[in-house]
C-alpha cells in the first residue's frame, strides 16, 4: 500500500513538472527569426570613405539597426567626379548618394532626375581655407584671388556662393591640386581653398595651419543631403525600402547626439589609415562640426533629415538666374520631406539607451566634448 501511495506522489509530480514546464515554454518569447536582408547601396561624393562625416552610418550597421530593418548596407567611396554619385543613383549603380545642391539640380537640368530625400545639413557646409594672418576676412574679399580645389566641376558649388555675395562668377581663378589643395594654401601658392565643415580638424591634423571663413555665415543655400531616385516615389516598394533606410540613419544620429564619442569611435576604428593621421580629440572635433548641423531639424523640432523647402526654393532661383541651370526646376521636383516623419518614429529611449551604454576605451573617455555648437 505504502508503495502504491509513493507511486501516485511520484507520478502527480511528474504531471506537475510537465504541466509547469508546458506553461513557461509557451509563456516564454519565442526566439526571433533572422530578418530577410535588401543589400542597399549607398555611395560617397568624395571618392573615400576615410572621413568622419559618414559616422551616423557607421554607428547604424555597427548597432544593427540597418540589419534589424532587413538592410545590408553597403558604402562605397564612389568616383569624386561631381556628378558621378547622382549619376549612379539615377542608373541604379546606388539606391541613395551624398551630393552637394549645386549637383542635384545641375544633375536635374542635364537629365539626371534625383531628389534631396534627406537633408543632412539645413545650412551651408562649405566653407573657405585661408592662410593664417591672411587679410581675407569675408567671401568677397576673394575677388581677384586664386582658389584651389580637388577637383573640376567645383563651380558648381562655388558660383551659386559667389552669386548670392553679389560677386561676378570669373571673379576667382581656380587651380584644381588634387588632394594636396589645401597644402597650397598652406605654402603660400594660393590665396585660398574651398573647404567643408568636417575637413579642418583632418587637415589640422595633417600640419595644415590654416583660418577658416565659414559658409553658413554668410550664406543661407541649403547643404548636402541623401537623394534617390526621382521615379522611387511611384514604386511603393522602393518607398518601403527607403522608408527603412532613413528610419536606419534617423537611429545612427540620434545615438550619435546622445553619446557623440561613441559615434566618434566606433568610425574611427573602421579606418586604421586615418587613426595614424588623427587623435581622438581631433576625430572627435571633426565629427562634432558635422554633428552640430546634422542635428540641426531635430533642435528645431521638425526631426532629422528636415528641408527648409523655401530655402530651396530661393536656392534654385539663384542658380537659375545666374545661368548655372537652363530651366527654373519646380522645388517639388527637387527636394520631399515625405521620408521625415516616419523615419524620425523609433524608440528614442533605445537609442539614447544604447548610446549612454556604450563602451569607450580610455582615451576616448578623455576626448573633450563642447557645451554646445
Amino acid at each position: 500500500m505504502n508503495m502504491f501511495r509513493q507511486t501516485k506522489r511520484v507520478t502527480a509530480m511528474v504531471m506537475l513538472v510537465i504541466l509547469v514546464v508546458g506553461v513557461l515554454t509557451s509563456c516564454a518569447p519565442a526566439a526571433k527569426a533572422p530578418v530577410e536582408q535588401t543589400k542597399f547601396v549607398w555611395v560617397s561624393p568624395r571618392g573615400t570613405l576615410e572621413v568622419m562625416d559618414d559616422y551616423n552610418l557607421w554607428v547604424s550597421k555597427e548597432l544593427g539597426y540597418c540589419a534589424e530593418l532587413g538592410l545590408d548596407l553597403q558604402l562605397e567611396g564612389g568616383p569624386s567626379e561631381a556628378l558621378a554619385s547622382v549619376r549612379m543613383v539615377a542608373e541604379g549603380q546606388a539606391d541613395s548618394g551624398f551630393p552637394s545642391p549645386g549637383v542635384i539640380v545641375s544633375g536635374n537640368d542635364t537629365g539626371i532626375p534625383t531628389m534631396m530625400a534627406w537633408e543632412m545639413m539645413i545650412k551651408q557646409v562649405f566653407d573657405f581655407a585661408i592662410p593664417k594672418g591672411s587679410d581675407i576676412d569675408d567671401i568677397t574679399d576673394l575677388e581677384g584671388k586664386t582658389v584651389a580645389v580637388g577637383w573640376e566641376g567645383v563651380q558648381l558649388i562655388t558660383d551659386p556662393m559667389l552669386y548670392e555675395a553679389g560677386m561676378p562668377l570669373n571673379s576667382v581663378e581656380y587651380v584644381v591640386a588634387g588632394g594636396m589643395w589645401g597644402t597650397m594654401v598652406s605654402e603660400g601658392k594660393a590665396d585660398a581653398a574651398l573647404t567643408w565643415r568636417g575637413l579642418a580638424s583632418q587637415w589640422t591634423a595633417q600640419g595644415l595651419d590654416l583660418d577658416y571663413l565659414v559658409g553658413k555665415t554668410f550664406s543661407d543655400h541649403p547643404a548636402n543631403g541623401y537623394v534617390i531616385k526621382a521615379s522611387d516615389l511611384d514604386d511603393p516598394a522602393r518607398v518601403d525600402l527607403l522608408g527603412r533606410f532613413f528610419k536606419c540613419v534617423a537611429m545612427g544620429l540620434d545615438f550619435g547626439r546622445n553619446n557623440p564619442r561613441a559615434a566618434a569611435q566606433i568610425t574611427l576604428d573602421k579606418f586604421p589609415a586615418l587613426q595614424e593621421q588623427m587623435t581622438p580629440q581631433l576625430a572627435f572635433d571633426s565629427m562634432w562640426e558635422l554633428g552640430c548641423n546634422y542635428w540641426e531639424g531635430y533642435n528645431l523640432g521638425e526631426g532629422y533629415g528636415w528641408s527648409d523647402v523655401s530655402a530651396w526654393s530661393d536656392y534654385i532661383d539663384d542658380v537659375y538666374d545666374l545661368g548655372q541651370i537652363q530651366t527654373r526646376l519646380k522645388t517639388e521636383d527637387i527636394v520631399t520631406n515625405q521620408f521625415i516623419k516616419p523615419a524620425n518614429e523609433f524608440d528614442h529611449d533605445r537609442t539614447a539607451k544604447d548610446a549612454s551604454g556604450y563602451k569607450l576605451r580610455s582615451e576616448w573617455e578623455a576626448v573633450v566634448v563642447p557645451d554646445d555648437c
